[in-house]
């Protein structure tokens, strides 16, 4: 067929199958006389280069899924290289996103200062209502001790292990891609109306989970200016308490649930017992390219932590 009609069948334009051949992603037959032939399956190749890139895919990435299609897959994502060109595309829309909804809450911010400014009403405070007792700690709150827990984690691999996010996302911890993701691990968070358990403040390590992540939320953008490709919070509450959360307390990132604990089974993370639960203990894990490059452990005082994380990626750039 001529380059018209395939244009034509494959919904681009001529110009696009042109650009597509000089890139060597099709391969038309040359005619005696010197003309292009294409055929159905240039036809279905161009197809597939459309459909990518209307997902944000550019057309020079393309070349996995096509050189899968090439090899016999019924596909043209059953390859391993496509799978990890998704994941890459992946990566680089949620960098984009988070980089984008941290803009939009400090929009929101100078918007709400501008609003009140000279008003005798105070503006509404980010953290909504009610929550002061979970933002506020007591003066003697018991330091937790370095049972050294933690100590084989760096340079272990991530497991190979899916966790529901607040954005509805599975996301897999061994597949982080390399930029460094920095996820906090924390026992649970209280809110307004909900007890926590008894004993919690008594308990070293266990108080201060609402501040820790509204410390991460206000130093969010500073984290990814200092390297941070993405962050995470992650305990045992299920998903549809971690999205109050965020909603609550306007978080800029995602949160994941892990009821089971099974990140803890994997890396053999330190747990504790209360109310009847088995929770995490509070900790950070820093992982790049799938593997863990830092823990922060014992973690206190949490309200500081988000700080003491950034400072660590300032000290040591990539």
């Amino acid at each position: 067929m001529k380059i018209s009609e395939l244009a034509r069948q494959a919904d681009v334009t001529t110009k696009a199958v042109r650009y597509y051949e000089s890139l060597g992603l099709i391969t038309p037959e040359r005619l005696a006389n010197g003309y292009r032939n294409y055929d159905e399956d240039d036809a279905r190749l161009v197809r597939e280069i459309r459909t990518l890139h209307l997902l944000g895919i550019p057309v020079e990435r393309t070349r996995p899924f096509l050189e899968c299609l090439a090899a016999g897959r019924l596909h043209a994502d059953d390859c391993p290289a496509s799978l990890a060109s998704y994941r890459e595309a992946i990566d680089e829309l949620t960098g984009r996103i988070e980089a984008l909804t941290a803009r939009r809450a400090t929009l929101i911010t100078n918007l709400t200062t501008a609003a009140h400014r000279g008003s005798s009403v105070k503006p509404p405070e980010r953290t909504g209502t009610g929550g002061e007792d979970y933002l506020t700690l007591p003066a003697d709150l018991p330091a937790p001790e370095d049972d050294a827990a933690a100590d084989h984690l760096p340079g272990t691999k991530a497991p190979r292990l899916s966790l529901p996010s607040t954005a509805g996302k599975e996301i897999r911890l061994d597949a982080l891609g390399p930029r460094r993701t920095v996820i906090y691990v924390y026992p649970l968070t209280g809110r307004p109306g909900t007890d926590l358990p008894e004993g919690w403040n008594s308990i070293p390590g266990a108080r201060g989970c609402t501040p820790e992540t509204c410390g991460f939320r206000d130093h969010f953008q500073e984290l990814l200016d200092a390297g941070a490709g993405r962050v995470y919070g992650l305990s045992s509450q299920d998903t549809d308490y971690q999205n109050e959360v965020v909603e609550r307390l306007g978080l800029p990132f995602d949160m994941l649930s892990d009821p089971a604990l099974g990140l803890a089974d994997a890396l053999g993370l330190p747990t504790f017992q209360a109310g009847g639960m088995r929770l995490f203990k509070r900790l950070t894990l820093v992982v790049r390219d799938g593997v863990i490059e830092h823990a922060f452990y014992p973690v206190f005082p949490p309200n500081e932590h988000a700080q003491q994380v950034l400072t660590w990626l300032r000290e040591n750039p990539q």
